[in-house]
């Protein structure tokens, strides 16, 4: 295991220790850093989103940011806006919330359709535009943003061309008992969160130099054409499954296939491979194709979830 390797690895284990009963998503906020994407990640309060991504954002000492997103939030809150300067007669830049290494947009569904542009424009183009002015965001830059899949009145859904625009969609939910127990122990001090001296061994350029060597993993031929195949396979169920027919409105964009590409060899790289295999493209499928594929209306008549269609086309394409 390479020495840059070795430090994302401790640092996902600090993350782990830190956020009990959330593996998931802690792994997969570092695929997506590493990936150099943004995610959306959906769940109820309390769940420990806010806490993760803070703590990564200390372990690695990047400089964090948290817009909560409110129904009154104008673009310019985001991006930051031109000040006059009577004195010396000139406008100033002053950079709002969104030029930080890792920035967490809260509750996203709560602003309008301005505001949530403003933010995935500086997401998709890593710049922010303002008074004829570009200003570029720093080179590591990433972004989470929640939603509350309980409460929907006063939120704004995301359109599907928006969401195509984040790397991952996760999907997270309540821990069992034993692990509230441990969450308990934690809280009241009576375990450590074993923060350890990582804080002195990992920073940004670790990351930066993680992710060259990630995404310069192997990937074969074959696994490659499975790669496609897949997402191929959103577009063209019925080819498939007869019963899929008439299900899929709209079947994964391009930017599927890179997604895919990029997260299933950090996850590799993660793992310790050397080259990408199947498993590591079904390890990351879920959190790449779930918003990108859009159902018909007869399919949500009846019950039918993208989950649903992406589990039947695993079972369906054939392997490599």
């Amino acid at each position: 295991m390479s020495e840059i390797r070795e430090k994302i690895v401790n640092l996902q284990k600090v993350m782990n220790a830190n956020i009990l009963g959330q593996k998931d998503l802690v792994d997969k906020l570092l695929i997506t850093m590493l990936a150099d994407g943004n995610a959306l990640v959906e769940g109820a309060p309390g769940l420990a989103k806010t806490k993760a991504i803070k703590t990564l954002a200390s372990l690695i000492k990047a400089d964090y940011n948290r817009i909560q997103f409110t129904p009154d939030l104008l673009p310019s809150d985001i991006t930051g806006s031109e000040i006059y300067l009577a004195g010396e007669a000139k406008f100033e830049f002053r950079k709002g919330p969104v030029f930080a290494n890792l920035v967490l947009a809260d509750e996203i569904n709560r602003a309008p359709a301005k505001v949530q542009s403003a933010l995935l424009e500086a997401m998709a183009e890593r710049q922010v535009s303002v008074g004829g002015k570009r200003y570029s965001l720093p080179k590591l830059f990433m972004v989470m943003a929640t939603q509350n899949p309980i409460e929907h009145e006063g939120t704004y859904n995301l359109p599907e061309a928006q969401l195509d625009r984040f790397l991952m969609y996760i999907k997270i939910d309540q821990p069992d008992a034993t692990v509230e127990k441990q969450i308990l122990h934690l809280v009241r001090g009576e375990i450590s969160g074993a923060e350890s001296a990582l804080k002195a061994e990992i920073s940004v350029d670790d990351v930066l130099a993680a992710r060259d060597e990630a995404l310069r993993m192997h990937m074969s031929e074959r696994v490659e054409e499975y790669l496609v195949q897949l997402v191929m396979a959103t577009r063209n169920p019925e080819k498939y499954n007869a019963a899929l027919k008439g299900k899929v409105a709209y079947g994964a964009s391009p930017r599927a296939t890179l997604a895919l590409d990029r997260c299933s060899k950090v996850h590799a790289w993660l793992k310790g491979k050397d080259f990408v295999a199947p498993e590591d493209l079904h390890a990351v499928v879920y959190d790449i194709l779930r918003h990108r594929i859009i159902l018909s209306f007869e399919a949500q008549a009846e019950g039918l979830t993208t989950d649903d269609v992406i589990s039947s086309l695993l079972k369906l394409v054939p392997l490599p």
